[in-house]
């Protein structure tokens, strides 16, 4: 499952939506927050901002000192929040230690929060009616969607519960009508229970110390890589692709599969956070894509 392929005609759609929307006084302007210097985090947002300009959405990054106080941070978000030119609000997680995610995550004005994690973003997931949704767990079900994996009456197996990821995945899959197991570092005969699954996703991003090899997976499985670790310099997820993908029916790479639809994904999101808040209606949907082409290979 090639994410590039589909992330490229997202952005594609994005930047048709701009062109048609330039009379309408929607104006697309993404804020992002760095605390403290955290390469990985950095190299993330540096590429966000790139895909901004790619596609034609203003953005802005704001570097803040790893030693802020909790309060200096939320007054930030809020007036970010009150701040009428800004219509995207994105706080690059992990945050230095001492720092309140959650706390500052809630302080995002739910319609300008493109990562869909705040609280309220999070409780119309459960009622399926969010419409900014996190996005690596929706950049994954696009990815799934594309490819013509049924999710309907599958067993889902998630090797991750974390709230970025984990959590709202499983949330979006049950809304689809899956079966969904989550397993974490506490799950016991893990290769037994991947095994069952006809989905199967894995976001650790610790390849020394765990891989998903042939053995765990179910002949015919779909295979979702979400993992990311750096291996001699050299980028690898979860899975032995090469062992997998004899096994599996679909398997995401790494890199190239779910790292360009959460950017994707983003860029959507931010598109659709600034459509809202003007009241405008976006005519594309990322979950409308398909290629027959995809399906026949």
């Amino acid at each position: 499952m090639d994410g590039r392929v589909v992330a490229q005609e997202i952005r594609s759609k994005i930047r048709e939506q701009l062109e048609i929307l330039r009379n309408s006084e929607v104006e697309p302007n993404l804020a992002t927050i760095l605390v403290g210097d955290n390469p990985a985090s950095k190299t993330y947002l540096k590429n966000k901002h790139s895909a901004c300009m790619d596609v034609g959405i203003k953005s802005r990054n704001i570097e803040l000192q790893a030693n802020i106080s909790q309060e200096k941070l939320e007054r930030l978000i809020h007036d970010l929040s009150e701040d009428q030119s800004v219509t995207g609000i994105l706080l690059q997680l992990p945050l230095p230690k001492g720092l309140d995610d959650a706390a500052a995550i809630s302080g995002i004005a739910p319609a300008k929060d493109v990562d869909g994690l705040n609280p309220f973003n999070l409780g119309l997931l459960s009622q399926k009616t969010a419409k900014l949704v996190p996005c690596t767990p929706r950049g994954v079900m696009v990815l799934l969607k594309y490819y013509g994996a049924t999710v309907a009456g599958k067993h889902a197996v998630i090797i991750n519960r974390s709230k970025l990821v984990g959590r709202p995945l499983s949330q979006l899959l049950l809304n689809q009508a899956a079966t969904v197991t989550v397993c974490h570092s506490k799950t016991q005969s893990l290769r037994d229970i991947s095994k069952q699954a006809d989905l199967l996703i894995t976001g650790i991003g610790r390849r020394s110390e765990f891989t998903v090899g042939a053995d765990m997976i179910k002949p015919g499985a779909t295979v979702v890589d979400i993992g990311t670790s750096s291996v001699d310099g050299k980028l690898m997820g979860d899975v032995d692709f090469d062992s997998a993908i004899r096994v599996a029916s679909f398997v995401s790479p790494v890199p190239g599969g779910v790292g360009p639809m959460t950017i994707a994904m983003l860029l959507y999101n931010t598109l659709l956070a600034a459509c809202l808040q003007k009241g405008v209606e976006l005519s594309f949907n990322p979950d409308e894509l398909g290629s027959p082409e995809a399906l026949r290979t």
